[in-house]
């Protein structure tokens, strides 16, 4: 049962290649910039060089990181190549506010402990107790990967599998 999927965010194919291409092409301009007009100060010239190669860097790094997917499961999330991001006893809570600091069309995951610095542009982040989860990723999928996980924080069963089939839901049927 800890394989069960319960929920996928994965990212968005038009978004994906979008961020690669946007960051390529800066890059791109930039290097063009520098050597076809090269700045009379070599200073700014090796400022432009250095900047257009992190964009090409940048673009490459996100294509590489937007090949997988995030899912989560009874266990916690991981991703599409089996890393842990969290496990569920981890979780401490989910924020998806407007005002929240998350990635765009996703949320922010906070943990019971801090973990290790890691970032996979465009699909997740973590720094200290918190876990950012999307960026190029459909905010429905986000959305309802929240959902479940703020569901089972509270002790819902989001796949039917009678986990809490102990519990009486009906307050009213109790006999006194």
């Amino acid at each position: 049962m800890a394989d069960d999927v319960i929920a996928v965010v994965a990212p968005s194919q038009a978004r994906r290649w979008l961020a690669v291409a946007l960051l390529v092409v800066l890059g791109g301009m930039l290097l063009y910039l520098a050597f076809s007009s090269p700045p009379e100060n070599l200073f700014l010239q090796a400022f432009l060089v250095a900047l257009g190669l992190a964009s090409v860097v940048m673009g490459d790094r996100i294509r590489r990181a937007t090949e997988t997917y995030i899912e989560l499961t009874e266990d916690g999330l991981r991703d599409g190549d089996g890393r842990v991001l969290a496990r569920m006893g981890e979780i401490d809570r989910v924020e998806r506010g407007a005002f929240a600091f998350k990635p765009s069309n996703g949320f922010v995951v906070h943990l019971k402990t801090p973990g290790p610095r890691a970032w996979q542009p465009g699909l997740w982040w973590r720094t200290g107790r918190k876990l950012g989860i999307g960026g190029v990723t459909p905010a429905g999928q986000g959305k309802f990967m929240a959902d479940m996980i703020a569901l089972r924080l509270r002790g819902g069963d989001p796949l039917g599998l009678g986990l809490d089939a102990g519990k009486d839901s009906d307050p009213d049927s109790q006999k006194d």
